[in-house]
């Protein structure tokens, strides 16, 4: 069924927006951006906290995938995250970086190997423009902390799968990641570069819904399993499985403002 809800999304990325108002607060705000990895170009949302422009202070940098589902019912598949409504509660000193996904392109940018029925493969692309472009214009352009140690990656779905597998590949960039409803069902690939890494430092905050999938608390559970053979397992990794918990934006809107207190900022 989850297989079955997340290729349906491909058909509305492509439809008509809708009409009614938007809902993002005043401290959103959109650019566009070359993707020259991607050979595109991304439109970006960006999240500044309260007393932003009145500071000096520089703040940690949360990056995070599916920007159209993060702030505006207006631009959200199923319902937003309300992430700046929950992080203004939280008088959090965040800023979020949200990249918008390539529409038909997603799966191929938030995937990084193939499938055989699916396609896909070209993460590897999607991570170089965040870490090598993105990352270095909102370093310049904000008051950043940009060190791994408050920058963090999070996402849903394959926002998880992409997310776990930035921390792998850019260790020294990603100090924290969210991974929410991970699809790791994509590509067993998933698992062998966790396999073939050393150490794995990255402090990781996984959710998943006891309802998502026959496979999903399972996938996840292996994978945290395998984590705890690189790792001190209680100190950096926490796990949340929500008791009839459904792939949706509801999910992932409820179990947000844990997550970022948890991994800290």
């Amino acid at each position: 069924m989850i297989r079955g809800l997340f290729f349906f999304v491909l058909l509305w990325i492509t439809s008509i927006a809708s009409a009614q108002k938007s809902t993002a607060s005043k401290n959103v705000s959109t650019f566009t951006h070359e993707a020259p990895q991607l050979k595109t170009t991304k439109k970006i949302w960006i999240y500044l906290p309260d007393g932003y422009s009145a500071s000096a202070k520089r703040y940690s940098v949360i990056y995070m995938h599916d920007a159209q589902n993060l702030f505006d019912s207006k631009t959200a598949y199923s319902g937003e995250w309300n992430i700046d409504e929950k992080l203004d509660s939280l008088k959090a000193p965040v800023i979020v970086v949200g990249i918008e996904h390539g529409n038909e392109k997603r799966t191929d940018e938030l995937t990084p190997f193939k499938n055989e029925k699916y396609g896909g493969g070209n993460a590897d692309n999607y991570l170089d423009f965040i870490v090598k472009t993105l990352k270095p214009y909102t370093d310049n352009h904000y008051r950043t902390k940009p060190k791994a140690k408050n920058t963090i990656i999070m996402g849903s779905s394959l926002g998880g799968l992409l997310s776990y597998y930035a921390i792998l590949k850019y260790p020294e960039t990603f100090g924290k990641a969210g991974v929410f409803s991970p699809s790791f069902w994509f590509s067993n690939d998933i698992y062998t570069p966790t396999e073939k890494t050393k150490k794995i430092k990255t402090k990781i905050y996984f959710l998943c819904g006891d309802k998502e999938s026959d496979d999903m608390v399972k996938d996840m559970t292996k994978m945290e399993r395998l984590l705890d053979t690189k790792r001190c397992y209680c100190l950096l990794t926490k796990s949340k499985i929500v008791k009839g918990g459904e792939h949706n934006e509801k999910l992932w809107r409820d179990g947000f403002a844990k997550a970022v207190l948890w991994l800290g900022y």
